[in-house]
């Protein structure tokens, strides 16, 4: 074949993204996939000669153009690279169905780290052309080296991908772990949780759960960004309660208040409570620590001797007043008209927290 034979082009997908999508794939290709469309690798090796007009930009995988990639074609080629399999070449078109584009089968590998937080828009992630590296999340057992660009990391459970500019990529908790894990920028660390959460990407519970998964919980500065994250994560979800009780006209209840036996023990601070009905709501803003199981004892403990008061204690996560506010709205407001068929409340002191 003579070097200069251009090569057959993919057929033409439909508009927006996936075309896009395929404009890139014919730019980045892998020795597979060459050897499917008649070059071999000898073929593309002298191709990629200085002066040529190729590049080979990882093991096995090949820029069709010569000079820098753009941070596209870095993400499909690291993607490529990692996500080759024995049973399908990475970078081949997957068959599409009646009417779909092809589409670049990357296997099992996606997106992580800092360039996966960039694709999620989280704004104090580095732009993508100031990252060395990208990381990129396989199965544990998958044997594959970091080389150039592609960082490999490796996990013994793979979460499920989403997708942002065409590419697969980690979930944010999963991304964030991955990130801190290998940065000492105590600020970014900082910095990139807080925007995770105040952005609405994910709860504090999931990013520490990832966090302490990776064993990342003894870095101090880990630790400090951590407690700072489990503050603002409470404020914005005491904020996203008071919307609930307005919002959905509940009557107005005490806010932030602890109950004490008159005269006696201390019973627990609750973050609503109404009186006159014997309700009251707390947010469950645990986060999975190594505490978790003593925490969770402490909250069932605290509930059971308030239920034996006469007290209906309604526990909301974060997550379900982000995602179903009308639904806690109306477990709420069940519980205030059933207060009517209980028996009376035990006398409670009420005092501000």
């Amino acid at each position: 074949m003579n070097p200069n034979t251009p090569l057959p082009q993919v057929p033409p997908a439909s508009p927006g993204s996936v075309r896009h999508l395929s404009e890139v794939q014919r730019r980045v290709t892998t020795a597979a996939h060459l050897r499917v469309q008649g070059v071999s690798f000898a073929e593309a090796d002298e191709r990629c000669r200085p002066g040529g007009p190729w590049q080979q930009i990882l093991p096995g995988v090949f820029l069709l153009h010569p000079g820098p990639p753009t941070s596209e074609e870095r993400l499909h080629a690291v993607l490529a690279y990692a996500g080759r399999d024995p049973s399908t070449p990475a970078g081949v078109p997957a068959q599409p169905g009646g009417g779909e584009p092809h589409r670049p089968v990357y296997g099992e590998a996606m997106i992580t780290g800092l360039a996966a937080l960039n694709l999620h828009g989280l704004s104090c992630a580095p732009p993508l052309p100031s990252l060395e590296h990208i990381d990129v999340l396989v199965p544990r057992p998958r044997r594959l080296r970091s080389a150039g660009c592609a960082h490999v990391v490796r996990t013994s459970t793979l979460p499920t991908p989403g997708e942002a500019t065409g590419v697969p990529v980690a979930p944010v908790p999963r991304a964030l772990a991955d990130a801190v894990a290998q940065l000492t920028d105590a600020g970014l660390v900082r910095r990139l949780l807080s925007e995770a959460v105040r952005g609405g990407h994910c709860e504090p519970a999931a990013v520490v759960r990832e966090l302490n998964e990776a064993k990342l919980l003894n870095r101090p500065h880990v630790v400090d960004a951590v407690d700072a994250l489990l503050a603002e994560g409470r404020a914005i979800a005491e904020e996203r309660l008071y919307t609930m009780v307005h919002e959905h006209g509940l009557p107005d209840p005490v806010w932030n208040v602890d109950l004490r036996l008159p005269g006696g023990p201390h019973l627990g601070g609750l973050d609503a409570y109404w009186p006159e009905h014997a309700v009251a709501v707390e947010l469950d803003t645990r986060a999975p620590r190594q505490d978790e199981d003593a925490l969770w004892s402490e909250y069932a403990r605290k509930r059971e001797h308030l239920e034996r008061l006469g007290i209906t204690v309604v526990y909301i996560t974060p997550k379900k007043l982000r995602d179903a506010g009308e639904q806690q709205a109306a477990v709420v407001r069940t519980a205030l008209m059933a207060s009517g068929d209980r028996d009376p409340a035990a006398y409670v002191v009420v005092l501000p927290r």
